[in-house]
């Protein structure tokens, strides 16, 4: 039997980097395609109403579900650190905490969204004409929230081991099933935003069980046994104490995003535009990069796991190379492929300029971005995450908000106000480089004064002996 998993604590690191991070990369894009599918077809076939509906949801559900899948970090820290360690007893624990964690708050998810769709979306002054429809899809889209956080989890837990081949598969499987269904449901059944709501539910519905039905099938520590579903308040606790700011700093980046974002509709519609085509484009270079921040994350979870300090050193270095390279690349090659990409998504050539010179000031060093996060990756990974969170907070989210509340406000032009983020993050990238300095120092000593097991400090202070 294939075993799906990868020796992160010995040997070689590049060629296990790149198999565990390239399924991440095509999970990450594949997700970004059929997304952009949806969108299509309910802008072709089901009218321009449908389609603000759909879009005016988008940036109301990554609101919501930023915080509990940042939560999903620490369950794969967790999850990686034990399975280093070889501690097989807290990771089964683990599992099933992660698990248990993952259904509450899918259906906590559920009842929110379902409960309070128009009232968030009056919040965000959704048109009154568009507000029936985008309530209509929003409550449909909640329905699938249990079954994406499952499979979110469930995702997680495998990374630990080093399996993220079997998630691509599923999420393939379900990508095609929703594009399929979108057609369908759409085109002949005229069902218009509920047909798009029903597939994309559908296909997560589909994906977690896929989740499920494999860990259930696993014959190590992994393995889930619904019988013993169950929430350890101990590792409830080390999971929250990695995800929650992770899933924190998510949210209150959504919310400088919108300040962002109203910045740029002063501009007008053109502008709107071209920023918009071009913030679709930068999201697959980030795509790509953002493998490798999941990739540092899991490989330092199990090598502090493992007492392998070194190696963490050697994971950071060889992500930072394999990120530098990935954003230099691509996000150079989609600025000089700039004005064909744009052309896809609109023909006015006055969109496309405008397109331009947002992807010339973040396509050409998109890679900084990247680094930032593989920073945040190795820091995570290592137990740390409130430091990494305050900082990019503070750093990426306030001076953002400040730029705009001065720079900008005193040279108002679109370029001023797209030099926020090379800036941000420039300087949040230096002040994490010395936020890891301090970390690995802590770490480090940790490791040197305390046997390899227990993992999180002594068992007798925390965690009661089992």
């Amino acid at each position: 039997m294939k075993q799906h998993k990868i020796d992160m604590v010995n040997g070689p690191l590049l060629s296990k980097l790149l198999v565990f991070s390239i399924p991440l990369m095509l999970s990450s894009i594949l997700q970004l395609l059929f997304n952009a599918a949806d969108v299509v077809v309910v802008g072709r076939w089901a009218g321009s109403d449908a389609l603000a509906a759909v879009g005016s949801n988008t940036s109301l559900i990554t609101l919501l579900i930023n915080l509990f899948v940042g939560i999903s970090v620490g369950v794969n820290v967790v999850a990686a650190r034990y399975y280093g360690a070889r501690e097989d007893k807290d990771l089964s624990v683990t599992v099933h905490t992660a698990m248990a964690v993952a259904l509450l708050s899918g259906v906590l998810l559920l009842i929110v969204g379902v409960a309070g769709a128009p009232l968030f979306l009056r919040w965000m002054a959704c048109p009154e004409n568009v507000l029936p429809l985008a309530s209509l899809y929003l409550r449909i889209y909640f329905l699938g929230m249990p079954a994406l956080m499952v499979y979110n989890f469930g995702s997680a837990l495998l990374r630990a081991k080093g399996d993220t081949q079997r998630p691509l598969y599923f999420l393939l499987l379900a990508g095609i099933v929703n594009v399929i269904l979108n057609l369908f449901l759409v085109i002949r059944c005229h069902l218009g935003v509920a047909g798009v709501g029903i597939a994309t539910a559908v296909s997560q519905t589909i994906s977690a069980a896929l989740v499920v039905r494999c860990m259930l099938r696993e014959t190590d520590s992994l393995k889930l046994d619904l019988k013993k579903l169950k929430i350890d308040k101990f590792k409830f606790y080390l999971i929250l104490k990695i995800g929650l700011p992770a899933g924190l700093q998510g949210i209150v980046f959504s919310v400088s995003n919108v300040v962002i974002q109203s910045s740029v509709n002063s501009f007008g519609s053109t502008i709107m535009a071209g920023n918009a085509a071009s913030s679709n484009i930068e999201g697959f270079v980030y795509a790509a990069m953002n493998a490798f921040y999941q990739t540092c994350l899991t490989f330092t979870g199990q090598n502090i796991g493992a007492g392998k300090p070194d190696r963490v050193d050697k994971v950071l270095l060889e992500c930072q190379g394999l990120v530098l390279t990935t954003g230099l690349v691509l996000g150079v090659s989609a600025y000089l492929a700039g004005p064909w990409l744009l052309s896809i998504y609109s023909s006015d050539p006055a969109v496309i300029a405008a397109g331009l010179v947002r992807m010339k000031y973040i396509c050409l060093i998109y890679f900084i971005c990247g680094m930032m996060d593989v920073m945040v990756g190795s820091m995570r990974g290592m137990g740390h995450s409130i430091a990494p969170a305050l900082v990019s907070m503070v750093g990426v989210c306030g001076l953002r908000l400040g730029w705009v509340a001065t720079v900008f406000k005193a040279y108002r032009s679109p370029m001023v106000l797209y030099l926020s983020y090379p800036v941000s993050w420039t300087l949040v990238l230096i002040v994490h480089v010395i936020c890891f300095f301090f970390i690995r120092s802590h770490v480090r000593r940790t490791l040197a004064g305390l046997p390899p097991k227990p993992l999180f400090g002594r068992r007798s202070a925390v965690e009661p002996k089992r």
